[in-house]
């Protein structure tokens, strides 16, 4: 039986072109269309997994529908005169009616059954004429934009994946993550501000209990010249009546 070909439509159907500078992460999307009568499951693979990050990088996809892929290459060097041996992998398989385990499924598949497209990573810099428009659409862009928080890399929030032709691993933080990320930062703001206002009541206290030790120990040391001088006293009155009577 020979192979079956690609249910999928990919667009686009052969270069994953990524444009630099390669400085930092530089996302392109692949698009994936069904357009048969039946459910598919498909997984992204690559040649380089720890370069790239997708997300999402296997699933399922419906008769009829599509599915927006987002590859993510990471910051690196990049050489001109380098060429580019990275490839991407889409393989599918037919979705049986009852499905539940993906894991199994792809194990058990037979090789006969499996469908699958090859892309090719393609690296481009950007032209004279890309960097000038880039340059005023940044000075056009509001000030209050520098004031916005930037999201961790997807090279820092993806784990690296498993060795070649691997599935690549998935990344970059959604809006929720994000959300629950800046909740984080102010109560950790929060409870640095308690613990700097707890600070300033200890250095207080403890200012206050030196200035009281010191005021008990001069009470101490009055209280103890006291007697000396009572003795001294006496022995003056005890000195003029014995003098006054021997006379």
């Amino acid at each position: 039986m020979s192979k079956l070909d690609q249910v999928l439509v990919l667009e686009p159907p052969a270069d994953l072109k990524f444009k630099g500078p390669f400085t930092d992460v530089v996302t392109t999307n692949l698009k994936l269309k069904n357009p048969s009568d039946r459910r598919v499951c498909f997984k992204v693979k690559t040649t380089a997994p720890r370069r790239y990050c997708v997300r999402p990088n296997s699933g399922v996809i419906e008769a009829g529908a599509a599915v927006n892929i987002s590859v993510m290459l990471q910051p690196f060097d990049y050489d001109p005169n380098e060429k580019s041996k990275h490839k991407f992998m889409v393989q599918t398989i037919f979705a049986p009616s009852n499905v539940s385990d993906m894991d199994s499924l792809w194990k058990d598949a037979k090789p006969d059954d499996l469908m699958d497209s090859k892309l090719r990573c393609v690296f481009e810099l950007p032209s004279e004429n890309d960097k000038m428009n880039d340059v005023e659409v940044s000075k056009a862009a509001p000030v209050m934009n520098s004031a916005k928080v930037d999201p961790p890399s997807a090279a820092t929030a993806a784990a690296p994946a498993t060795p070649i032709m691997a599935t690549a691993s998935a990344s970059s933080l959604d809006d929720s993550e994000m959300k629950k990320l800046l909740e984080k930062c102010k109560r950790l703001q929060a409870e640095m501000s308690k613990m700097s206002e707890e600070n300033r009541h200890l250095k207080d206290d403890s200012a206050r209990f030196r200035k009281m030790a010191r005021s008990d120990q001069a009470t101490a040391n009055s209280a103890a010249s006291l007697p000396s001088l009572l003795v001294v006293i006496a022995a003056i009155f005890i000195g003029f009546f014995l003098g006054k009577f021997i006379l």
